[in-house]
């Protein structure tokens, strides 16, 4: 019961903060920006993410039967994986935005346009779409002999492939390629992107503008620690380095934590979503 209530309240926080985010873009004006139409995006995939495993993991807490059609698992998985994929992506785009904002601030409306902006969302989404379509497939197409007992709290491909009755030395070769270009090509853009921007961040004279700079970075890089860290471990290791109850702490990181955190550390300690929300409150009040 103490598990339920947490995840539930955990869940229903998550989605009430990222809504919120995602509605006062749409309703303030001067939020019309590129970084906050990406923090949209990234809220609406943190939205998705969670529903992907949650509800089900509430469902398997409160009844003893936990089950799921095959059908049902490889739809999570699939959807998951497109999620985790594009949160991945979002994160480099982001960073890219504040490197372009911060370093080429005279050039940002040009190369940082809507259009640009629609251009790198919908790459992404192909992106996403395709790894996740690799990942699902090679997985699933393995012989399943039984027991079918998954050790975790959702269909994730490391906690399937355990159940193979098959030698999963392929799947853990292309695993590590795809985790490669999807996880540790974007991370290393986020890092290119954040040593250009403390660089320029150094060369600010006012030491309260450099501690504030240097604020809100650290708690974006935290964010993307939190994330790429345990899902580089989940899924660039070999599958005999798998252990279950572990990967289920590290699921929890990237999936639900991350989630959790997003709202907090982007938008909520920005005084232009704070300054949307007074605004939006108070045209509500003068409309009533």
């Amino acid at each position: 019961m103490a598990l339920f209530v947490f995840f539930l309240l955990l869940y229903l926080t998550t989605l009430v903060g990222n809504g919120l985010i995602v509605t006062l873009i749409y309703l303030d004006s001067h939020l019309h920006t590129p970084m906050y139409f990406l923090l949209s995006v990234l809220s609406l995939v943190d939205m998705s993410y969670v529903t992907t495993t949650v509800p089900q993991m509430l469902v398997n807490i409160w009844y003893p039967r936990r089950a799921i059609s095959w059908d049902a698992c490889v739809s999570q998985m699939f959807i998951f994986l497109v999620l985790g994929i594009a949160e991945c992506i979002l994160y480099a785009i982001m960073a890219y935005d504040r490197y372009i904002a911060i370093c080429f601030p005279l050039r940002y409306s040009l190369l940082m346009s809507r259009i640009m902006c629609i251009k790198m969302v919908t790459v992404c989404w192909s992106i996403s779409i395709t790894g996740a379509l690799i990942y699902t497939v090679f997985t699933m197409h393995l012989p399943y002999c039984g027991p079918h007992k998954i050790n975790h709290f959702f269909c994730e491909v490391p906690a399937v492939l355990k159940l193979a009755c098959a030698d999963t030395f392929f799947n853990d070769q292309l695993n590590f390629m795809l985790g490669f270009i999807l996880l540790l090509v974007p991370l290393s853009l986020i890092l290119a992107s954040y040593t250009c921007i403390f660089a320029s961040i150094l060369g600010i004279r006012s030491s309260q503008g450099r501690l504030k700079s240097f604020s809100t970075c650290a708690s974006h890089i935290t964010v993307v620690t939190m994330f790429y860290g345990p899902a580089m471990i989940m899924y660039m290791r070999p599958s005999s380095w798998c252990d279950p109850e572990r990967d289920k702490k590290l699921a929890l990181f990237y999936n639900v934590i991350s989630a959790f955190l997003n709202p907090i550390i982007y938008s909520l300690r920005n005084r232009d979503v704070k300054g949307a929300f007074l605004r939006v409150l108070g045209n509500r009040g003068t409309a009533s």
